[in-house]
């Protein structure tokens, strides 16, 4: 798949793409990364790329036509049909917000085109026109797009063949349909005791049930906990078992 990111700091993703579990991702192709600049695709001597909202207020805004000839560039070295291109993805406080699902999807796809926008926003016109998905990490403000681009590059690219050291990593992932879309249960690893705080005694046992079992219930007593959202999702999909419902009727009225 290819994601072809336009940005104002392409320099912000040199470390991001040759760090971590995921630059393999990068490194072999799976995940192929462009990254254009529209100050490149600019006018003049000074390139530039904003300039004050009408109507007046503070900030700036980015030029549509840097941004339009940026993409017209895009498109041309991708050469796709006009009928199959890839979707130009803004990442926007109106988008919908990032889940699994949707990032499911995403690693399953062809790719895209990523803008990041900066400043005060984006001139409406090129939205209007050329932006074909909008996504929103959540309810608060960035300062620009990259670090929403980075995010969404990450949770794909760990989920391409090969990319995790165990290739049944992601599987025990939060809200994966492995886990019937629950959160992740706690971990642990050695020393057994550590500031006088031991290891639970099933996952010392040696009995793989035993442990299995024990994870599926702290993965339903930690989602209803933390996420109670979560446990109503799973049981409106029908995927709480009697065995979880009685534990949750357990730990009603108590802390969990």
């Amino acid at each position: 798949m290819r994601f072809d990111i336009i940005t104002l700091f392409p320099e912000l993703f040199a470390p991001f793409l040759a760090g971590g579990v995921t630059r393999r991702a990068y490194a072999s192709g799976q995940v192929d990364v462009h990254l254009w600049n529209p100050r490149d695709h600019a006018e003049g001597n000074y390139r530039r790329v904003d300039d004050r909202p009408f109507g007046g207020g503070p900030g700036m805004v980015m030029l549509a036509e840097p941004l339009a000839r940026c993409l017209a560039a895009i498109r041309a070295e991708r050469g796709e049909p006009e009928d199959a291109q890839a979707p130009l993805v803004l990442f926007s406080p109106i988008g919908e917000t990032l889940n699994h699902a949707a990032v499911e999807r995403w690693s399953a796809s062809a790719g895209a085109v990523l803008l990041c926008g900066r400043y005060e926003g984006i001139d409406q016109r090129f939205i209007d026109r050329h932006v074909d998905v909008q996504i929103s990490l959540g309810d608060f403000v960035l300062s620009g797009g990259e670090i929403a681009a980075m995010a969404l590059l990450d949770a794909v690219a760990r989920l391409q063949p090969g990319v995790l050291h165990d290739a049944g990593s992601h599987a025990q992932d939060s809200f994966n349909p492995a886990l019937d879309g629950l959160l992740d249960c706690p971990h642990y690893t050695r020393p057994e005791v550590w500031q006088g705080q031991g290891v639970p005694a099933e996952l010392l046992s040696g009995h793989h049930a035993h442990i299995e079992q024990w994870r599926r219930q702290q993965r339903v007593l930690f989602t209803a906990q933390h996420r109670p959202d979560l446990i109503d999702q799973a049981r409106k999909a029908g995927l709480l078992g009697a065995a979880d419902e009685q534990l949750l009727g357990q730990s009603a009225g108590r802390t969990l």
